[in-house]
C-alpha cells in the first residue's frame, strides 16, 4: 500500500508502533479474522459494541481492532476495557483514514480476513457470519451487506432515496450491480485492502468498493440489517454551520461529499485502468517485435522457441 500524503504514513507508523508496544504479539500474530472498527467520540456506545462481538465467525477466531480517531472523550479507554486492541490516534482525520490504518494493522498482523462494522451499534454482530461466509468459501473476495436486500429501521426518506440513487449511479459507472454502496458491515480477504488505493479521509466506503470492482475482484452482496442509532448522534454529513446538526441539511452535505468521492474515485480508477491497458499493449507489441527480429534490443538474432 502506498500513501498519497506522506504525513498520513507518519501518523500511521507512529500509531502502529505504539499499538505494538502496548499489545506485543497480540498485534503481530493476529487470529484469522480481524474485526476493524473506526471510532470517533463514541463513549457510551463502543463498549457494548465490543462486548457483543463474536469470539469466532465461521469457525475462525476473531480479534477486535479499534482505531480511535482523535477522540476527545473516553472512547479509547472504554474500548480497551471491553477487550479490544486500540490504536489511539491523536489527530482526527476521518473514518476513511481510520479504516485504512485498521486494514494495515490487520494485514501486517497476518489476519487472513477483515470484517468491518461501525462503532455506534447499528449493525447486528450475528450477521458477521453471513458476510464472511462467501469469502471463506472462495466465492467472493469482498462481500458487503445490503439494507436494500435486508431491512432498515430508519424512516428518513431522504437517506433512503440517497442510498438508492448512489447504488444506481455506481452500478451504472462500474457495470456491477450494487444495491447498497455505504453499508458498514463488510468482509474481505485482507490483501484486497492493500491492492486498492485508499486516499480518502472520509466516505471511504465508495472508494474501497469502486477500487475493488475496477481491480477485478469478485464481489457479492448479502441481506443485512441496519438499526437506528441508540446512543449519541450520527457524524455523517455534519454541515459547516458550526456544529449545527440539522438532519435535512446534513443529508444534503453528506450527499455532495459522497458524490465527490464516488465520481472522483471512478475517474481515477478509469485513468489507472487505461494506463495499465496501454502499458500492457506496449509490452505485447515489444515482445512481438523482438520475436520477429525487430524492435528495441532484438538485433539480428533469430527468435528462440519457448521450448
Amino acid at each position: 500500500m502506498t500513501y498519497k500524503d506522506p504525513r498520513d504514513q507518519v501518523v500511521d507508523d507512529a500509531a502502529i508502533k505504539a499499538l505494538t508496544d502496548a499489545y506485543g504479539e497480540r498485534v503481530t500474530s493476529l487470529p484469522p479474522v480481524a474485526i476493524v472498527i473506526a471510532a470517533y467520540n463514541e463513549a457510551g456506545a463502543i463498549g457494548p459494541v465490543i462486548e457483543a462481538l463474536p469470539a469466532e465467525v465461521c469457525g475462525l477466531v476473531t480479534a477486535a481492532i479499534v482505531v480511535a480517531d482523535g477522540c476527545a472523550d473516553g472512547t479509547a479507554a472504554e474500548a480497551t476495557q471491553a477487550g479490544a486492541m486500540v490504536a489511539d490516534v491523536p489527530v482526527n482525520r476521518g473514518q476513511g483514514a481510520a479504516l485504512r490504518l485498521g486494514y494495515r494493522i490487520a494485514r501486517e498482523g497476518a489476519a487472513a480476513y477483515i470484517i468491518t462494522t461501525d462503532a455506534d451499534g447499528q449493525y447486528n454482530p450475528a450477521e458477521m457470519a453471513t458476510v464472511l461466509a462467501p469469502v471463506v468459501a472462495g466465492e467472493a473476495d469482498f462481500v458487503t451487506g445490503s439494507r436494500q436486500l435486508g431491512s432498515q429501521e430508519t424512516k428518513d426518506m431522504i437517506r433512503r432515496a440517497g442510498v438508492r440513487f448512489f447504488a444506481s449511479t455506481i452500478s451504472l459507472l462500474t457495470g456491477q450491480r450494487i444495491s447498497d454502496t455505504t453499508f458498514g458491515l463488510r468482509a474481505m480477504r485482507s490483501e484486497v485492502t492493500g491492492a486498492v488505493q485508499l486516499a480518502q479521509p472520509q466516505y471511504q466506503a465508495s472508494e474501497l468498493l469502486i477500487g475493488v470492482i475496477t481491480h477485478g475482484y469478485k464481489i457479492a452482496e448479502v441481506p443485512a440489517t441496519i438499526h437506528r442509532r441508540r446512543v449519541g448522534e450520527s457524524k455523517k454529513g455534519q454541515n459547516p454551520l458550526y456544529k449545527l446538526h440539522i438532519p435535512g441539511v446534513n443529508n444534503f452535505f453528506y450527499g455532495l461529499r459522497f458524490a465527490r468521492v464516488a465520481y472522483g474515485t471512478y475517474w481515477r480508477e478509469r485513468q489507472r485502468s487505461r494506463s495499465s491497458s496501454s502499458a500492457s499493449s506496449s509490452g505485447r507489441s515489444d515482445s512481438a517485435a523482438r520475436a520477429n527480429g525487430s524492435g528495441p534490443g532484438s538485433g539480428s538474432s533469430p527468435a528462440r522457441s519457448a521450448c
